[in-house]
């Protein structure tokens, strides 16, 4: 997330008093911790005002939604005013003990049972978000990335494929957000005749804060215009509460199901792994791992994903917009963190229902700083689902392979997937036993491909990429059938310039620039 960590509301700081010499220092301090504390509970109590006259806008079953979210809200922005600094002090930050991120071989084992370890599993999907940043309108999940399949159908594919293997009934759930709510459960219609059962809940809906008053953003609930972009869903952080309270973690429970498996719908490598859950399954009761975060290591592509440090003798997930700005460059050494996380998590659905009524749930505010079209300044408070990872007894890392961490952010990433460098089996994509070595290619698309329709017209057909290292492509540039890409390629067509790749071209550690001259790299 292109987040930053804001340790304390600007308005809590804006009436410094002007020290004089001989006034007592201590008192005056005194006096200022006094007014902040009068300060955040004005804006507390603004806050309150205010939410109650958007909750007066409301009408029949949209109160009581509305008043849940707005609870929740609340709890968020008390936190937002307590924060005195940063989340974490860089002193106190350690790496995690040996044990706590097993290498992934070390826990590899099948259970002997697998249908009656299936049964205590759930899958659940994050899909709040939507295809905006590739071009696409609605969700970003029913976006096609292979053989005219979506994210949607290659991930209930992949569920279908378990339960008729090993006849069990795995569930899959589906956390929308009021973006993708309406659009994605049109489209679970198709999914009758599947042998898997769907469940949806939605996560909250927040109002934006404006950024110089610190009140909301709408003037009413209703999600039509503009007053649509007044509100947003406070990030994936928000399963707890919201699975929680949807019921549907109560009626999991009740089916015998012990576990979820959570992972963002984009990652096409966030396939159901046998090996991590018989090692949930077979712990001795009171040793229980209620957490399990898959990590892998990392590379200079990732060097912005969270990690995990020990910190106050507990595992802890660390993000980018929790560090001090001058301890940056350090937490994006590939040296010292060396692991981030890929948002595959395991948890404990017991855990998640004892820590929910004991209000333990403890997660650091994200404070992400938005610019609305109209050009006005705002807030929204989020956070993270893995931040919670502290609250759970015996949590720990796997060091998995990179192949579990497959996401699809941009076109770039969509080349990748629709390319031979996969195959396609069951709903699930591994990495074709021709290529020679197991890591991905670097691809950098430039802005004429970003938008998924503009990309799809600019290849007559996905080339071969089987051998290929690195490709750059910038400007206007075509590709036709049968196209061949191997080690380091890189085409640029300069403003006003077209290249043409012809079909049938075999490009291998080539720069191809302006009038498709062709240059050894």
């Amino acid at each position: 997330m292109g987040s930053k960590h804001i340790p304390q509301s600007q308005s809590l700081n804006c009436c410094k008093p002007t020290q004089h010499p001989g006034v007592n220092r201590w008192v005056l301090a005194k006096g200022m911790a006094q007014f902040q504390e009068v300060m955040r509970q004005q804006l507390e109590s603004s806050m309150h005002v205010e939410l109650e006259n958007l909750l007066s806008t409301a009408k029949g079953a949209d109160i009581e939604v509305c008043r849940k979210d707005f609870e929740g809200f609340e709890k968020l922005f008390h936190r937002f005013l307590q924060v005195k600094g940063p989340s974490v002090e860089w002193t106190k930050i350690n790496r995690p003990p040996e044990d706590s991120i097993q290498p992934y071989e070390k826990i590899r084992g099948l259970p002997t049972s697998v249908s009656e370890s299936l049964n205590k599993l759930a899958v659940v999907k994050l899909n709040g978000g939507l295809g905006t940043s590739m071009g696409c309108k609605g969700p970003k999940s029913l976006i096609s990335v292979r053989s005219e399949n979506t994210f949607l159908d290659l991930t209930v594919q992949q569920i279908e494929h378990l339960n008729k293997k090993y006849n069990t009934d795995v569930p899959l759930v589906l956390m929308n957000s009021f973006n993708t709510d309406e659009d994605t459960k049109k489209i679970l219609q198709k999914y009758t005749h599947h042998r898997v059962k769907i469940h949806t809940f939605n996560q909250s809906r927040y109002p934006r804060i404006n950024k110089e008053s610190l009140l909301p953003v709408p003037e009413d609930v209703g999600m039509v215009g503009e007053g649509s972009d007044g509100w947003y869903p406070p990030g994936h952080g928000d399963i707890y509460a919201s699975f929680y309270a949807s019921g549907l973690l109560e009626q999991l429970l009740a089916e015998g199901k012990e576990y979820i498996f959570v992972s963002n719908i984009d990652n096409l490598g966030a396939t159901v792994d046998l090996h991590i859950l018989n090692h949930l399954v077979s712990q001795p009761n009171g040793k229980r791992c209620e957490f399990v975060m898959e990590v892998t290591d990392k590379t200079r592509a990732d060097v912005k994903g969270g990690t995990l440090i020990q910190y106050d003798g507990k595992l802890r997930l660390l993000e980018i917009a929790q560090v001090p700005k001058a301890h940056v460059d350090e937490f994006k050494s590939v040296s010292k963190f060396k692991i981030f996380n890929t948002n595959n998590l395991w948890i404990s659905l017991a855990a998640i229902k004892r820590l929910q009524e004991k209000n333990e749930m403890d997660m650091e505010i994200i404070v992400n700083p938005k610019t609305l079209n109209g050009g006005l300044n705002v807030i929204q408070l989020e956070t993270a689902v893995g931040a919670a990872i502290k609250c759970f007894d015996n949590a720990l890392g796997i060091n998995v392979p990179r192949s579990r961490f497959l996401p699809v952010k941009t076109t770039s990433d969509l080349l990748l997937v629709m390319s031979n460098l996969y195959r396609l089996e069951a709903g699930s994509l591994t990495m074709s036993e021709k290529r020679e070595f197991p890591t991905t290619p670097h691809v950098k698309l430039g802005s004429s491909f970003t938008k998924v329709q503009e990309y799809l017209t600019r290849f007559e057909s996905i080339p071969d990429m089987l051998e290929l290292d690195h490709l750059t492509v910038s400007g206007d540039v075509t590709f036709g059938k049968n196209v061949s890409l191997k080690g380091t390629v890189i085409i640029i067509a300069n403003h006003g310039d077209r290249i043409d790749i012809p079909a049938g071209s075999m490009l291998e550690n080539k720069i191809v620039s302006g009038n498709l001259r062709i240059l050894d790299h």
